[in-house]
């Protein structure tokens, strides 16, 4: 009798499949609808003709008098339809049956709407709503949906995916084989992910479990663990936000080289991996480990702990291990957002460079070992005039900043060096050149404040915006000389020093 009925079942869900050209109850401007008198609806479904091009599904449609709301896509409306390259899919629509958009391979982008609380499934179980959507790069699951169905997105050509704030459950195989999907972020609200959900998706490069209170549990099969779930494929960056019911599931992560901690983590089981290169554990108080990581793991990756913790982790099973422990602010750790810190990140950036002239050199120096200063310099008075009369005061632009093995770049200092006190020997000129007597100024700004170097003792320096208002002055002395000024960084001071005016941009 099972076997019979098993044959029965088959036979009923062949007839469904080979309806699809009879199904619809009428058509409005080339859609497809089925009428539901019950609650006096419409939804859209396949007929006829195959869909192509793009598609703007109404709110309402309107035939022979009657105005029906359209609330739902039904099983397999858009099935095998290869040419159809997008889909607007309208508020009020409800529910996305199994297979509506099966096979869809030219499908770039489909806008679902927040009404939406039901994808891909029905009492058959077709293959999912986006099963091979080859062509569909990223997608936005609305807040209404709570349950993520069998296969939704197999094979589809996903890059991103945007999991609302009312998933609860992704099952069985939903993301298998999405093979393009590069970041995936499991929100806080979810609470189960089925068997093999992310299984084949071997081109995914970061893995995100939000933080939140609720643990995650990861269903896997006791009797064959190689289908475990996960095969969540290994992925390059992972973080852990909470606590996450797995026992073994990510085990043998041969690509994980970053791993991440979160403070509300309890259930330490963690994956074998002989790449990890750094691991950021949120955890104040470390419970001893539920599983080793490797040797090598131990020996070379770099475990940061939360500052005042350290001896707590050299104290700890499993955590002891590890030859390099190194106390960081929590804040400063991945925790999800945004790209993982690089190992320059990792050692902070170059201290910012001092710009000094001295005998006719500009010389920079910046206190980080190692340092090499990188400088941009621009000469104002290089370009070409018209005109009988040039006024030349030669000014230099300059922009540094410092670079070092191992370190982010610093931050750019900036400066301008400008000539005062021109004096044209006007006698005795040999060869067409000039013999000009001047003192080198090198100008800088810094939060607001102005510093002058080389300037003779007793020379008035006056500071202007850019309405002509004096916004500070004094005389120099002793060659280097500061004045406060109430100007914002980006903005335009003029720097009168004696006779000569010049403009700098405040830092």
């Amino acid at each position: 009798m099972k076997q019979l009925s098993k044959n029965w079942a088959l036979i009923v869900l062949l007839l469904l499949i080979g309806q699809q050209g009879f199904s619809y109850d009428f058509e409005v401007d080339g859609i497809y609808y089925g009428y539901n008198s019950n609650s006096q609806t419409a939804y859209v479904t396949h007929g006829d003709q195959q869909y192509s091009g793009s598609v703007i599904i109404p709110a309402s449609v309107t035939f022979n008098g009657r105005t029906l709301k359209v609330v739902g896509i039904a099983d397999r409306a858009f099935y095998g339809n290869c040419n159809l390259i997008s889909v607007l899919v309208p508020e009020g629509v409800t529910s996305i049956g199994d297979a509506a958009f099966w096979g869809c391979s030219s499908l770039t982008s489909i806008s679902l709407p927040n009404s939406l609380s039901s994808i891909g499934y029905s009492w058959y179980k077709c293959e999912g709503a986006f099963y091979g959507c080859g062509s569909l790069k990223s997608i936005f699951i609305p807040d209404a949906v709570k349950c993520i169905f069998e296969r939704t997105f197999r094979g589809s050509g996903l890059e991103s995916i945007t999991i609302g704030k009312g998933v609860e459950e992704i099952k069985d195989y939903a993301f298998d084989a999405c093979t393009k999907l590069k970041t995936v972020i499991i929100p806080s609200n979810v609470a189960i992910i089925g068997e093999s959900a992310f299984s084949n998706c071997s081109g995914l490069d970061t893995l995100i479990f939000e933080d939140g209170d609720v643990p995650l549990v990861v269903k896997y099969k006791e009797r064959n663990e190689s289908d475990i779930v996960a095969k969540i494929y290994g992925p390059v960056n992972l973080y852990f936000g909470r606590d996450c019911q797995m026992k073994n599931v990510i085990n043998y992560w041969e690509n994980l080289k970053t791993l991440s901690i979160g403070k509300n983590v309890r259930n330490q089981t963690f994956p074998y991996c002989r790449l990890l290169e750094k691991i950021y554990c949120m955890i104040e108080n470390p419970e001893s480990l539920a599983c080793d990581f490797s040797s090598t793991v131990y020996a070379n990756s770099h475990l940061y702990v939360p500052t005042g913790t350290k001896e707590k982790y050299m104290a700890a099973e499993g955590w002891k291990n590890f030859f390099i422990i190194e106390e960081m602010n929590v804040s400063d750790m991945w925790g999800g957002n945004g790209e993982p810190p690089t190992d320059n990140e990792n050692k902070g950036k170059c201290e910012k460079p001092t710009i000094r002239y001295t005998n006719g050199k500009l010389l920079f120096d910046s206190a980080t070992e190692g340092a090499i200063c990188q400088s941009t310099i621009t000469d104002s008075d290089i370009t070409s005039y018209s005109g009988n009369e040039i006024q030349l005061g030669v000014t230099y632009n300059i922009s540094v900043y410092a670079t070092a093995l191992g370190y982010q770049n610093s931050e750019v200092a900036t400066a301008t060096l400008c000539w005062i006190d021109v004096e044209p020997k006007t006698e005795g000129i040999e060869s067409g050149v000039a013999q000009v007597k001047a003192n080198a100024v090198l100008i800088q700004s810094h939060d607001g404040t102005v510093s002058v170097e080389g300037v003779a003792d007793g020379t008035d320096i006056t500071i202007y915006d850019t309405s002509g208002q004096m916004v500070g002055s004094t005389k120099a002395h002793c060659n280097y000389t500061t004045i406060a000024t109430n100007l914002r960084n980006g903005s335009v001071a003029i720097v009168r020093i004696g006779d000569k005016s010049l403009k700098i941009i405040m830092k």
